[in-house]
């Protein structure tokens, strides 16, 4: 069963698309309005997705349950439910789009919602860490976990943050995901050494931003995704 199956299933499932290019990127972009020329109303994606997330910050601070406190604090920070969850959507969505594919079910397995929930906890940690090396003093309203509590334990709590996923990642006990889900770490570190540094041809600097913004940003989405796959695969 293939992964890019699913995509092309999804995207053929809406009619308003249409492409760009630019250099040597080429992405498609589609679009569903609201309604259809019949009137017919589209789900809300976010809807569809939510309803599968439900206390899913709840979780992730059971995940991340430690002492001393200061250190179960500064982890919690950013999971106070007021953001918008919008890489667990995703993971849900394409694991709804595989499931229904597969077996003809709308649920969502335990081990995809974990992906998603491990997804939110990487891409927390990265915040965490970006913080740091941006010496940010504000994120989502609120002061920073560096800001707060300074920089080395703000380290500490991105590292910890890693290391609370990565133990969730292992009970899946699924070697390809864990495979998949650690390239994004490594992803993660790449990209940011990226960001630090620059290239003086044009081409070279937009070739260099495509692969920064892939690591940083499109990594964990795509990976989440395809491990989703591959944990509907090992179910079926």
């Amino acid at each position: 069963m293939s992964f890019f199956y699913h995509v092309k299933s999804l995207t053929s499932a809406c009619p308003n698309m249409y492409s760009i290019s630019r250099l040597y990127h080429t992405t498609s972009a589609m679009f569903c309005y609201s309604k259809t020329r019949s009137g017919e109303k589209y789900t809300d994606p976010f809807k569809l997705g939510r309803r599968h997330l439900k206390g899913l910050y709840e979780d992730i601070r059971k995940e991340l349950l430690i002492s001393p406190t200061e250190l179960k604090e500064m982890s919690e920070y950013y999971f106070d439910g007021k953001g918008k969850a919008f890489r667990p959507v995703i993971v849900v969505l394409m694991a709804r789009a595989c499931n229904i594919h597969s077996n003809n079910s709308r649920d969502v397995q335990a081990s995809q919602r974990s992906i998603a929930l491990i997804a939110e906890m990487i891409h927390t940690a990265s915040l965490v860490h970006d913080d740091v090396i941006d010496d940010a003093s504000s994120r989502r309203g609120k002061h920073t976990v560096n800001k707060i509590w300074g920089e080395k334990k703000a380290v500490l709590a991105g590292d910890f943050i890693l290391s609370a996923a990565s133990m969730a990642l292992a009970r899946i006990g699924n070697t390809t995901v864990i495979s998949i889900l650690t390239q994004v770490i490594e992803d993660l570190v790449r990209g940011e050494f990226l960001q630090l540094g620059s290239k003086e041809n044009e081409n070279e600097r937009f070739a260099h931003y495509l692969e920064k913004t892939f690591k940083k940003t499109a990594s964990l989405i795509a990976n989440s995704c395809k491990a989703i796959e591959w944990e509907e695969e090992r179910e079926t």
